[in-house]
């Protein structure tokens, strides 16, 4: 159990390295983005199966209830832009 812990701590930095270098694809960007939260929804749980507090029980279905509809969310936006610019490219979009 508490290999688990430092190697969650390790995986969220990689995949917060792996998100500010990743300068192609917004859909590899969201999926490191869903990645970092699959790692936080694990480590809340965790954290709440070992300190046994009642008021921070509902804590994990509330984070993967927010981290479902941002997927949902970001999969539209991949399929708007993927139809207006034809590709998924972040050099393509304008961001302004």
């Amino acid at each position: 159990m508490e290999l688990i812990k430092p190697t969650l701590y390790m995986m969220f930095m990689i995949m917060i390295t792996s998100l500010s270098m990743q300068q192609k694809h917004l859909m590899v960007a969201l999926m490191c983005v869903e990645t970092m939260m699959l790692i936080l929804f694990t480590l809340l749980v965790i954290f709440t199966s070992t300190t046994m507090t009642m008021s921070q029980i509902p804590m994990p279905t509330i984070l993967l209830t927010v981290s479902v509809c941002s997927a949902a969310v970001g999969l539209s936006l991949v399929v708007a832009i993927t139809r207006t610019h034809g590709s998924d490219f972040l050099k393509n979009l304008s961001l302004l």
